[in-house]
């Protein structure tokens, strides 16, 4: 959702000039003025080219007029509709990005170094491995979405990252961009969408291999007083330990893998990746079903959330509360392209289709579990 600032009513002029200026691109059959908002212009009719081929001549048209196309299928008819508005993105302060990525180095060492101290003296260095994984895999995710962005000329943040040093045992709270505008179309919203969490398995699957192969395989013994946390397990983590151990793990007989900082690394990436694949509102999966499915995603929202609630009843899984809690006030509403009306290509469908059985392979339904004796 973007903020769009109250502007004087349209003069007969400026809905004179945008009729001239889609001539040669759109045949229009009537002209509405104030809908579908105060100050919008809507014209209907039919595009005499492909509009995936000439919005970006229609649109820098508009701009020198004051104006944003916008293109929506109402009730089987197009329409364009013009938005009175330019966006001009404010330059980003770069210098916050590094600090809080400075922060989160800082973080990320800490929590590592923390892991397996058993209250020995802690030494920060020693949390490199897990800082520099985790950090290579959220920084391929939000570059993954940066790049795309930048591809199609959408104006965009440089990548936020969140320490949490004390309070988290993955050491940040991941990371994020922001867009400045909105995108084109709905292939350039899978573009961005998508690259982040394909970007981020290409190094987390790897990373968690390799950790998984140098992790020890130990009976688990708890001692009167002593808690252990326990990693869930989604579809693709399970497979991993049975290419890596050839079993599943942990067995009936309490053996399991005992995960190192890298492998740790690797599972937070996978957990961090499911969770942006959920199929709602602006998280990456949001992103995916609105492409596919256009605003009939929207009605994904509820049966996710009882989903979710279903985890917390069924397997006691209070993480997912803060899920419902947040999804609830910022899964509504899904990012709008400006040209809503074209599709996405063969490639890309495969391809979106092909992120949402990630999304099934990746997602933790139950991510962490306390053993006590």
């Amino acid at each position: 959702m973007y903020h769009i600032p109250q502007l004087p009513a349209i003069s007969l002029e400026s809905v004179e000039q945008l009729h001239y200026s889609t001539s040669d691109l759109f045949l229009v059959h009537d002209t509405t003025l104030n809908q579908p908002y105060p100050g919008h212009v809507r014209f209907r009719g039919i595009f005499l080219q492909d509009p995936a081929i000439c919005f970006d001549t229609l649109y820098g048209r508009f701009q020198e007029l004051g104006f944003t196309p916008m293109l929506r299928e109402e009730n089987g008819r197009i329409a364009l509709i013009a938005l009175p508005h330019v966006f001009q993105p404010a330059k980003t302060r770069w210098i916050i990005n590094l600090l809080l990525f400075i922060a989160t180095v800082f973080s990320t060492l800490f929590t590592g170094a923390s892991y397996g101290a058993n209250g020995q003296s802690l030494d920060l260095w020693r949390g490199w491995p897990f800082s520099l994984s985790i950090l290579l895999i959220l920084g391929a995710h939000e570059l993954g979405h940066y790049f795309a962005a930048r591809y199609h000329k959408v104006p965009v943040t440089l990548p936020y990252f969140i320490p949490l040093p004390f309070f988290s045992l993955f050491g940040t709270l991941g990371a994020f961009i922001q867009l400045k505008a909105p995108v084109k179309n709905r292939r350039a919203l899978f573009d961005v969408g998508a690259a982040g969490p394909l970007a981020g398995l290409v190094l987390a699957i790897p990373i968690l291999l390799y950790g998984l192969f140098t992790s020890p395989v130990e009976v688990i013994q708890l001692t009167p007083g002593s808690v252990m946390l326990l990693e869930g397990n989604s579809l693709l983590y399970a497979l991993a330990k049975v290419l890596v151990f050839g079993q599943m793990l942990p067995t009936p007989a309490g053996l399991d893998v005992h995960l190192n900082q890298v492998a740790w690394a690797g599972w937070v990436g996978l957990l961090v990746t499911g969770l942006n694949l959920i199929p709602v509102g602006q998280l990456d999966g949001g992103h995916v079903t609105y492409v596919l499915f256009g605003r009939r995603a929207k009605q994904l929202f509820w049966p996710v959330i009882l989903s979710l609630a279903g985890l917390v009843i069924f397997t006691g899984a209070t993480m997912w509360i803060i899920w419902i809690v947040m999804l609830y006030f910022l899964g509504r509403y899904h990012a709008e392209p400006l040209d809503d009306i074209t599709p996405l290509d063969p490639r890309r469908r495969a391809l979106a289709i092909f992120t949402l059985l990630l999304f099934i392979l990746v997602f933790v339904p139950i991510p962490l579990q306390v053993l006590t004796p």
